[in-house]
């Protein structure tokens, strides 16, 4: 069995879920961005966290790379080779995923600030054709990262309780 995942691999995984949850309760939450909307409230709310969930998983990303962790190597192949597929996807999409919400943002003329408070430069102008587009596939891939998640999710919990093997007490 591969050994269990490092303290602060394991931080950065749960600091990033909890950080997408509280993203999508509120994305589900807020008001429909519309062409009369302000960047006030949940919307705001929502603008905020999603900075905060792209730098946190840029640093999750960084810390992956310097810090593998085998893959355990007594599950088979098949499933050895599902989870690389969805762990691979997981950071990328969330990453992709805010990057084209920062420019969806930016296309309605509102500042992306860190924490409500640090700006981040701006990756479109305002009315830019492509940043609606941008916000169009952030919508449309909210769907996709559920899908990864769920998987993700409940892969873990077969492992725990139906294999009874150490797959999700390694990041516990």
């Amino acid at each position: 069995m591969a050994r269990d995942y490092d303290p602060v691999t394991k931080f950065l995984h749960w600091l990033v879920f909890l950080l997408v949850a509280a993203q999508y309760a509120v994305g589900e939450l807020m008001p429909h961005i519309g062409r009369n909307s302000a960047d006030e409230g949940l919307v705001a709310w929502h603008i905020s966290l999603g900075a905060a969930v792209m730098v946190t998983v840029v640093i999750a990303l960084i810390w992956r790379i310097l810090h593998p962790v085998a893959q355990a190597a007594d599950i088979p192949r098949w499933q050895q080779r599902l989870a690389a597929i969805v762990h691979g996807s997981l950071y990328p999409l969330i990453l992709v995923m805010t990057v084209l919400g920062w420019a969806a943002t930016n296309f309605r003329g509102w500042p992306v600030k860190l924490f409500g408070a640090i700006p981040l430069p701006a990756l479109a102008a305002k009315g830019d054709g492509w940043a609606h587009t941008a916000g169009d596939i952030h919508t449309a891939l909210v769907n996709v990262l559920l899908a990864l998640v769920g998987l993700h999710a409940g892969a873990a919990l077969y492992h725990h309780f139906v294999a009874r093997d150490r797959i999700l007490v390694r990041m516990l």
